[in-house]
């Protein structure tokens, strides 16, 4: 019999959907031309790559001109950040609002603005992994130059309030970039009626191949280049074109943000099974908001267990998954998402992270729950934390 095998970790990427390879296929052999040619094969590729952005922006509600494809979200928002930073410095605004559990795209980039004379205010998140709007309306400074929130956390899975953030950022006339590489296809989005300046997104969150994103850049808005080269992107983002990953991202796409509702209205009530019943375990907590949530993730705590274990024993079962521990990065600290909402250190260690798409089964979500609880009370068992928790000492 073959060992069960269960990919409960989207979040993290997503395979290649078949629609999307047969879409790609023709560009590696037969339309293999660069899409900077002027003969033919050259503008079939072209006409490939423009097809595609007709497609990202249609979902998007955005207008094809204001599509910029990039080699990933990282690379989208460092784009959206650095260069709004070197555009608006020569107006004397040197001060950037973001907020405290932002993925290190973003965090990482800000804290290099920092290192360069920038003021970064971090906003706090309450124990729900929710922003405030009023709290970004409070941090706007006449020398603000950008805000900048993801419109769903990578761990926890929060949504934020993001119109209601984009108005206050219009209001106040800063400009306003959003972080949505695990938003799109899960959630409608419209950037022109929301008043989003800025959008970043990553093609291997949505069934797309890895190495292919997209910055939204309002028009109006003349970022200076990140990248110097050619003239590719109209001149503003150099390098010969992946016409294969274009043209895949576009078809994942248009196929991620068809009936959104109708898909979510599959993955919220295996979601909702997933967390009520690993909730029945004792000493284990919800983290992030039961509802504002992204419809396929669960994270939950589990107070005398080590994440590292938990993932491996998890594998063993033939479950993929991820922790709110950062120890698959080489690193020995929790996760600053889930310490920013209040998880102490040790309880913050022993997260689990899944993340499932519409090809869960309801099979599939019993087998989870099976395996879930034999495996925490296995690790445990052996934990010397836990043993202190059930004599009622005091563990650090």
């Amino acid at each position: 019999m073959d060992k069960r095998f269960i990919y409960a970790d989207n979040a993290a990427t997503t395979a290649v959907s078949e629609e999307v390879l047969e879409a790609m296929l023709p560009y590696f052999r037969e339309g293999y031309g660069n899409a900077s040619s002027i003969y033919k094969l050259g503008r079939d590729a072209q006409r490939a790559v423009e097809n595609a952005r007709e497609k990202v922006a249609k979902a998007l509600g955005a207008e094809p001109r204001e599509i910029f494809f990039t080699s990933c979200g990282s690379e989208a928002d460092n784009w959206a950040i650095k260069g709004t930073a070197e555009l608006l410095e020569k107006k004397g605004k040197k001060h950037i609002i973001t907020s405290v559990f932002e993925h290190h795209a973003v965090l990482h980039t800000t804290e290099y603005l920092e290192k360069h004379g920038f003021d970064i205010t971090y906003i706090p998140v309450s124990d729900k992994g929710l922003i405030d709007p009023e709290e970004i309306r409070k941090a706007i400074r006449d020398d603000t130059a950008l805000v900048s929130i993801m419109y769903a956390n990578n761990e926890i899975g929060t949504i934020q309030p993001i119109s209601e953030i984009a108005s206050i950022c219009n209001e106040k006339g800063v400009l306003f970039h959003t972080d949505a590489v695990q938003a799109v296809g899960h959630v409608d989005i419209d950037v022109h009626k929301q008043g989003i300046d800025m959008l970043s997104l990553s093609g291997h969150k949505i069934h797309a191949q890895k190495g292919i994103g997209v910055l939204y850049i309002r028009k109006g808005i003349v970022l200076p280049n990140l990248i110097h080269g050619g003239g590719q992107e109209r001149g503003k983002r150099a390098g010969t074109e992946n016409v294969p990953a274009i043209v895949g991202l576009g078809t994942a796409i248009e196929v991620a943000t068809r009936n959104i509702s109708e898909k979510n209205a599959v993955i919220i009530p295996r979601r909702n099974k997933l967390i009520d019943n690993i909730l029945k375990l004792p000493y284990t907590r919800l983290n992030g908001d039961r509802d504002k949530r992204l419809p396929g993730n669960v994270n939950i705590s589990f107070e005398g267990v080590e994440g590292e274990s938990l993932l491996l024993m998890l594998d063993m079962n033939g479950i993929c998954a991820s922790s709110g521990s950062a120890c698959t990065s080489g690193s020995l600290d929790p996760s600053h998402v889930l310490l920013s909402i209040g998880l102490k250190h040790e309880v913050a260690h022993g997260s689990l992270r899944l993340s499932i798409e519409d090809d869960i089964t309801d099979d599939d979500v019993d087998y989870i729950l099976e395996v879930i609880p034999k495996v925490v009370k296995h690790l445990r068992d052996m934990s010397p934390v836990w043993e202190k928790m059930m004599k009622g000492e005091k563990y650090e």
